[in-house]
């Protein structure tokens, strides 16, 4: 019949939709992005936003009316990378994946419902309804989503590593932390611009951007690419050029700086050249910025007395004469204090347990994988000796946990190793949530001194170097005070150890006076 004739046209025939609104107040509001302002649509993955239709004609039918969708990013969107969705509209809103629901009566006003999948990667896209109306909008993790690896189920927490703007950053000494206010700056305008740049410039977006689009989904994979780029040591466009002289040449101290946003500014400003210079608080610091822009929860760390072990054996080595004077040294170091950032995220890709917070470091100290990076590993693989998990576990252990050894040379050619009881990995801190105290967080990295926990989770490839030394407590020469050693002559030798300059156990004889990375 001609009624059935044109319920069949109906139900294949497309909207004719005239104008739209992208509601970006309603919408940046309800995913915690308005602080980044409303002139554009910025929302979160995992959760619907609201978009406007005015129909030039006709009007909207449940369960006839139909509405092809597509949603892409990158410059090579694949459905089988995760970069381009095809999508129609459903009768409700499904959380898991790509989907679009119509939530107003029938009428010439559409109100159209669309989610992006949890897991989609995050970025610019360009969402095309009936291949002939486009407008743009930007996708960020979305830490308030429970499906999103980057879930945290705490609002007061939600607020202090996602949405506060002002922060503290600890310095000094483990003897004095002196606090240092830092504006972060994440919601300032052109910062979240200057962030997605961060991740175009990468060389693993000019070598594969297909590749690199489609592994923005994984925040494990963001977190490392940060890690790289606030860095320049690659001559990878990196944002920072670190210096530890005495002068600062041709830039900025990086004493002088209170704050993320005039770094990634003049980065994004001059054809992303390095901008001189950091130091370890200063990297950690843009890190934790550029995190938070993107919706990865972050806070920066500081540990006092940190190693810096180059060679990955877990030891900080010292060459000494029989004078007790240090003949030679490696490129090991301890520092006064050494920061980095914890970014909180699910590691599907480990053993359960370890989910939670993940260590990296953006400060150029070591390569991994061939790359100036180091993390994310979690805090707990740290403190329960899991060095085989990824990523840059046993260097990070080494910050907190490194066995500080002495090699005395005699002048017969034969040597005698001394391990000095110097506690690397004090007083490791980070702002509190809601309170600008210094809250210390060091029982998430290792066990109380005195306990054995620290020996006992150590892999067996370590033990299998513990037969090597022995342990002896001798008095220190300077204090009286117990100063222990591990050492690798006889116990009965042992005593003469007391007698060394060397067997000093004070930060003073352990390159106190060195500043922080």
């Amino acid at each position: 019949s001609d009624q059935y004739k044109d319920i069949l046209s109906c139900a294949h025939s497309a909207l004719d939709i005239g104008t739209w609104d992208l509601a970006c107040q309603f919408n940046n509001t309800d995913h915690h992005t308005e602080l980044n302002g409303t002139d554009r649509l910025i929302v979160r993955r995992g959760q619907a936003f609201t978009i406007n239709l005015y129909l030039n004609s006709g009007s909207y039918q449940p369960g006839y009316s139909q509405l092809h969708i597509t949603a892409e990013t990158g410059p090579q969107p694949e459905e089988q990378y995760g970069t381009r969705a095809v999508f129609g509209l459903s009768n409700e809103i499904n959380d898991t994946c790509w989907s679009a629901a119509v939530s107003s009566p029938p009428g010439d006003t559409v109100c159209l419902s669309v989610c992006a999948a949890p897991d989609a990667p995050i970025g610019r896209y360009v969402l095309t309804l009936d291949e002939r109306i486009q407008f743009d909008f930007i996708l960020l993790f979305n830490p308030w989503c429970p499906r999103d690896v980057v879930y945290m189920d705490s609002e007061e927490k939600l607020a202090e590593y996602v949405l506060a703007q002002d922060g503290i950053i600890f310095r000094g000494d483990a003897e004095y932390p002196v606090p240092l206010a830092w504006y972060f700056g994440q919601f300032e305008e052109g910062i979240l611009d200057a962030c997605f740049r961060i991740l175009d410039m990468n060389p693993k977006h000019r070598r594969n951007p297909g590749k690199d689009c489609s592994g923005r989904r994984n925040v494990i994979y963001v977190t490392r690419v940060l890690s790289a780029m606030i860095n320049s040591n690659d001559r990878d466009y990196g944002v920072l050029e670190g210096c530890w002289k005495d002068t600062f040449d041709g830039g900025v101290s990086p004493m002088s700086w209170r704050g993320s946003v005039q770094i990634l500014r003049t980065w994004n400003s001059t054809s992303c050249l390095p901008v001189r210079y950091g130091q370890c608080w200063v990297f950690a610091a843009v890190g934790c910025t550029v995190s938070r822009a993107l919706g990865i929860p972050c806070r920066v760390v500081t540990n006092y007395y940190s190693a810096h072990d180059t060679n990955s054996n877990l030891v900080i080595e010292r060459y000494l004469n029989e004078k007790g004077e240090i003949e030679s040294s490696t490129r090991d170091m301890i520092w006064n204090y050494h920061c980095w950032v914890e970014s909180w995220m699910t590691r599907p890709d480990l053993p359960p347990g370890f989910d939670g917070w993940q260590a990296s470091d953006p400060t150029p100290q070591e390569k991994s994988e061939g790359v100036f990076c180091c993390g994310p590993v979690p805090v707990r693989a740290i403190k329960e000796g899991e060095l085989t998990l990824k990523y840059d576990a046993p260097f990070v252990f080494a910050e907190v946990n490194a066995d500080l050894v002495y090699t005395l040379k005699y002048n017969d050619g034969s040597t005698r190793k001394i391990v000095n009881d110097q506690k690397v990995g004090q007083k490791i801190s980070t702002k509190s949530v809601g309170r600008d105290a210094r809250e210390d967080i060091t029982h998430l990295y290792k066990y109380p001194e005195g306990r054995n926990t620290r020996t006992s989770a150590l892999p067996s490839y370590i033990h299998a170097h513990e037969d090597e030394v022995d342990f002896a407590m001798t008095s220190c020469r300077f204090c009286g005070g117990e100063a222990g050693f591990r050492e690798s002559k006889p116990p009965e030798q042992a005593a003469s150890a007391e007698r060394q300059p060397w067997a000093a156990h004070h930060h003073q004889a352990v390159d106190g006076d060195q500043e922080g990375l």
